[in-house]
């Protein structure tokens, strides 16, 4: 038993010493998104200023067809008759749908900027499904703006912003629940379970926990 404390006790530091990393981590990727974001930010600002009106050589805006992929997306995945089952979302979502649901409507409900709505010309903006999937298919694939870009069909500052706003609305609501550090009642519980599948003292370990 009292191996057993001492084990719960190093397990803990060793816990807490990696939580803090990882926060610390955490807090620096985020400063960095958000300087990313508002430099974007600012350079687009700076481009409209220097670029009024329709002028010799300048780019097109590219047509999108955001609200059509939008519509695709959603026939894809999101309605009672889609085209790919819930074990083709599972794979590529790395969760299931009802959990997708409930993240989106928390994060629309903390976050307006999730909610589609109008902009200043009456033209109808993204859909959350579209926002979202752009940031959990960054985060489950490790991809880049441009690569979600063919799937969702937004802008690189636009799914930065979205990604950046993701990550405060997640840590705003779930952090009590899921991203607290664990209890001694915890870590006994993942201990037991370790203990059942071979794996004696393990915590910690993604590669274990399964």
């Amino acid at each position: 038993m009292e191996d057993f404390r001492r084990c719960l006790e190093r397990q803990e530091r060793e816990t807490n010493e990696r939580n803090r990393k990882a926060d610390e981590i955490n807090e620096l990727q985020r400063e960095a998104d958000e300087q990313v974001v508002i430099a974007m930010a600012l350079q687009d600002e700076e481009n409209q200023g220097r670029r009024r009106g329709s002028q010799v050589g300048r780019c097109r805006n590219v047509d999108k067809h955001r609200h059509s992929w939008g519509k695709n997306l959603l026939e894809d995945y999101f309605i009672s008759t889609s085209l790919y089952s819930d074990v083709y979302f599972r794979r590529r979502f790395r969760m299931q749908p009802h959990l997708f649901n409930k993240v989106m409507h928390n994060i629309c409900n903390y976050d307006a900027y999730f909610v589609q709505k109008c902009d200043v010309a009456g033209v109808l903006g993204l859909l959350p499904e579209q926002k979202l999937t752009a940031v959990i298919r960054m985060l489950a694939y490790g991809a880049s703006a441009d690569q979600v870009d063919k799937i969702a069909r937004m802008g690189n500052s636009t799914t930065l912003e979205a990604l950046v706003r993701f990550f405060d609305a997640i840590e705003t609501l779930y952090t009590r629940d899921y991203l607290r550090r664990p209890t001694p009642k915890d870590l006994q519980r993942l201990l037991q379970k370790s203990e059942a599948r071979g794996f004696l003292g393990m915590i910690g370990s993604i590669d274990c926990m399964h």
